[in-house]
């Protein structure tokens, strides 16, 4: 038996244009656990892989259409994102024909007649490869993502924020192109923690959160700036634009409750903006506080509301 931790069993593709050939290997690692897809030519073998889901390919060297070698060069070629583990399966066990086989890319290489232990082996010893492989792979992709978003609501996070305003700060000066920025508090979200809880109010920001995604373009960037506080950067928006974001964002938040639980709360938000070029911010740090200082007008004018900082 094959023992890989995955929850799914590991999917092994076998082609080869012998039926009895492809049934024994079939049959045998199917009595180890492993789910077995069989096709009788290399073109299939090709197509099949490159749709996902197979952990690992059995590839007979003579075949009509597509032979074995070609396949794999074809599936070890960069086509392919990921680790894919491809064994030849031929009867020529001479070592120039190994040589090139490996030279082109195979993970190993198993001689017919077969060898049934011989064969279970070398296929679980490169499935538990490949599995090593996807969990480095999941590893760094999380650790990635941990790098530059907010693990609570998803968005991206106080350190990538600052990179960003950076960037964008830097392209707007160079070709003077206008910068929008919008900071986004959660009206009395202390009251929605002493009503309702603490995960409440986690799921309170990760609604918010939701709500302002649906508000913007693909060319902005919403970012948790801390607690219950988020930041919009808005490329390329003068000030009429970055107003009527930040409006719909108001609007989408508090249209309708959110759920906490058992119960729901209306909830809202105030926010503020501020737009580079103006005559007082000559930084991204200015940008940002003129849009901070904006916000507090807002709370300081009865919250649920919009002000602009800098063009009135």
């Amino acid at each position: 038996m094959v023992t890989l931790p995955p929850a799914r069993k590991p999917v092994v593709l076998v082609a080869d244009d012998d039926p009895s050939a492809r049934d024994f290997v079939a049959r045998v690692l199917s009595d180890h656990g492993i789910v077995v897809e069989t096709v009788e030519d290399g073109q299939k073998a090709l197509t099949r892989a490159l749709t996902g889901s197979v952990d690992l390919v059995l590839l007979d060297v003579v075949m009509p259409d597509l032979g074995g070698m070609e396949c794999c060069r074809l599936l070890k070629s960069g086509t392919r994102e990921g680790f894919l583990p491809v064994i030849l399966l031929t009867v020529r066990n001479d070592t120039e024909s190994r040589i090139e086989g490996l030279r082109i890319g195979a993970d190993d290489y198993v001689g017919k007649p077969f060898d049934e232990r011989e064969l279970v082996e070398r296929v679980g010893g490169l499935l538990r490869i490949k599995h090593m492989h996807d969990e480095l792979i999941d590893a760094k992709t999380k650790l990635e993502q941990l790098a530059i978003n907010d693990e609570l609501t998803g968005l991206y996070n106080y350190r990538y924020l600052h990179t960003r305003l950076t960037d964008e700060f830097r392209r707007a000066e160079r070709y003077n192109l206008a910068l929008g920025c919008v900071m986004v508090d959660v009206d009395r979200f202390k009251q929605v923690n002493d009503s309702f809880g603490h995960d409440a109010g986690d799921s309170v920001l990760r609604q918010v959160a939701k709500r302002m995604l649906t508000c913007v373009r693909t060319v902005d960037m919403v970012a948790r700036y801390g607690g219950e506080e988020f930041v919009v950067l808005l490329p390329h928006t003068a000030a009429p634009g970055a107003v009527r974001a930040a409006e719909r964002i108001r609007i989408a938040v508090s249209e309708k409750p959110i759920d906490v639980g058992k119960a729901s709360c209306n909830v809202t938000v105030s926010a503020g903006v501020a737009v580079w070029p103006a005559p007082t911010i000559t930084s991204r740090d200015n940008l940002l506080k003129a849009a901070d200082r904006a916000l507090y007008r807002a709370k300081a004018e009865g919250r649920n509301r919009t002000y602009a900082a800098n063009f009135r």
